[in-house]
């Protein structure tokens, strides 16, 4: 990050402590108050196309909460870079989707640009945290800056093309060399059947997220007995990369690389497009997290009804090492933070906790996770059955539905809405049912994070510099732009500017408070 931005950082900081200020001595006109009362401003990933604000979908939420919502929808692969400049301007949105723990939201929070909602959400029932320990993990140094978007604590998988397994007579992986095994039958012998070699093993797409973000990379690295950001080593907590496992994992992917099993287009493919080569049968493999899986089923769907079910799921592997270690996830992904910008005071924060609490309520999840009952969707037991999705309007709410609104639900994803999944058919059905076996099986061996719950100051101050250290190295190294060597020289580098301070602060911090 260059100097001008840390400076442009400050600005915002000083601007939100001014703001701050303007609030506890009563500052603030009413003009503001009023738009406070009738509009909400938020920021939020999305992965496709996005809504239309005047869309049937949009009309619908902005009925049940009260309020008209202006969203500036981001693409993922893009958030992290829009959401630091976004908390570097004069113009942060009152909800904005956040990584609490990255050092440009931590800069501003402890600032005063957001408001600590520890202890304020006990009272607003859709609202107030589900489970302890997952609360505890969003906590930014002891406080409360968002309200954490559910998800399951064990969700990472592989989704694999059943038809090409069946048509080349392999087995579903159980270990890293079964996946290797499968991703060279995928790229040479022709698993689509038209005679030509233009297929490969494994859809990666660029990834937006720091180190340990839940990139297909941590998953594999972790599997090789990697720690899953931080282990223990010797008596002391160290980063994952500092382990030959990391190594020795990155080198059998830059293997994968070199030999053409991942798509040539890994380091710049949008994670919006994920899906895309998948369905059009030029990638078999997809290391993601399980509900990937009845994505593509929904997709394969619409392409031919009478043909679909060519989607399995399985879940973490066996490493090198003869042992099984499964990648989890905190229980959340990211938070809604409300800004102080506009928000000022506590009159307002409750108007807009409230706003948020019919949000998330059972029918504002319906309407975040399935859509308008009866127009998209119907009801089947515990399940959504899309319908008239033939109708291109029916289809808009759908697409809205699956590629941005989902995302400002905090709990319907694990089945907290009226229903847990849009199955449409058998084998949707069952592969809903398989995540939990999986899930639970996995659970026996994953591997935790025990700095999760802590924040070096040094990462705070120095992480713009230092977080994308990494995670650009080893995407350089696996397509071959630097060696190994260099590889490690830019670990070297990480340590050199803060990251050996930060490892001692880690430390100190876990020993103190706890993981």
């Amino acid at each position: 990050m260059t100097i001008f931005s840390r400076r442009r950082i400050a600005v915002a900081v000083a601007a939100s402590t001014a703001l701050l200020a303007s609030a506890c001595s009563g500052g603030g006109d009413s003009d503001e108050g009023q738009a406070a009362s009738t509009e909400l401003t938020v920021m939020a990933p999305l992965f496709g196309t996005a809504p239309d604000p005047s869309g049937e979908l949009q009309q619908a939420v902005e009925k049940l909460i009260g309020k008209k919502l202006k969203i500036t929808w981001v693409p993922n692969a893009e958030y992290g870079d829009k959401s630091n400049v976004t908390l570097a301007s004069d113009n942060i949105p009152d909800v904005m989707v956040v990584n609490e723990k990255g050092p440009s939201f931590v800069k501003a929070a402890e600032a005063g640009a957001f408001w600590d909602l520890t202890g304020k959400l006990d009272k607003y029932p859709n609202l107030k945290p589900a489970n302890e320990q997952t609360a505890k993990n969003t906590m930014t140094n002891g406080k409360t800056y968002g309200i954490y978007r559910v998800r399951p604590l064990l969700r990472s998988g592989i989704v694999i093309r059943k038809d090409w397994l069946a048509k080349l007579g392999l087995q579903e992986p159980k270990t890293t060399d079964d996946l290797y095994a499968i991703a060279k039958a995928f790229t040479e012998r022709d698993p689509d059947g038209n005679g030509k070699k233009d297929t490969y093993g494994l859809i990666i797409p660029k990834w937006p997220g720091n180190y340990a973000s839940a990139s297909p990379y941590d998953v594999v690295e972790t599997w090789f007995g990697a720690p899953n950001g931080w282990g223990e080593r010797d008596g002391k907590l160290v980063p994952g990369f500092d382990t030959p496992q990391f190594l020795e994992a990155n080198r059998w992917l830059r293997k994968w690389v070199t030999e053409g099993l991942i798509n040539p287009d890994f380091a710049t493919l949008d994670s919006g497009n994920w899906n895309d080569p998948f369905v059009q049968g030029k990638g078999g493999m997809i290391i993601d997290v399980n509900v990937r899986a009845t994505q593509l089923l929904d997709l394969f769907k619409e392409k031919n009804p009478k043909d679909f079910d060519k989607v399995t799921l399985v879940g973490n592997l066996t490493g090198p090492d003869g042992q099984k270690h499964s990648y989890p996830f905190t229980g959340y992904n990211m938070v809604m933070a409300i800004s102080k910008q506009h928000i000022r005071t506590e009159e307002q924060l409750d108007q807009v906790l409230q706003t948020l609490d019919k949000l998330e309520s059972k029918e504002g999840s319906i309407l975040l996770t399935n859509g308008i009952e009866g127009r998209n969707f119907k009801a089947d037991g515990k399940y959504a059955v899309p319908i008239n999705q033939d109708d291109a309007k029916v289809k808009a709410i759908q697409n809205d539905v699956d590629k941005a609104f989902i995302q400002l639900g905090t709990r319907a994803s694990v089945g907290l809405g009226a229903y847990a999944l849009r199955p449409n058919d058998a084998a949707s059905r069952a592969m809903r049912e398989k995540f939990d076996v999986l899930m639970n099986e996995d659970l026996k061996t994953a591997v935790f994070n025990p700095a999760l719950g802590v924040i070096a100051p040094t990462a705070v101050s120095k992480g713009q510099t230092l977080d994308t250290i990494i995670p650009d190295a080893r995407i350089k190294y696996l397509s071959g732009a630097i060696t190994e060597d260099q590889l490690q020289a830019q670990i070297k580098r990480w340590h050199d500017g803060g990251g050996t301070q930060i490892a001692q602060e880690v430390n100190d911090l876990v020993a103190k408070v706890g993981g």
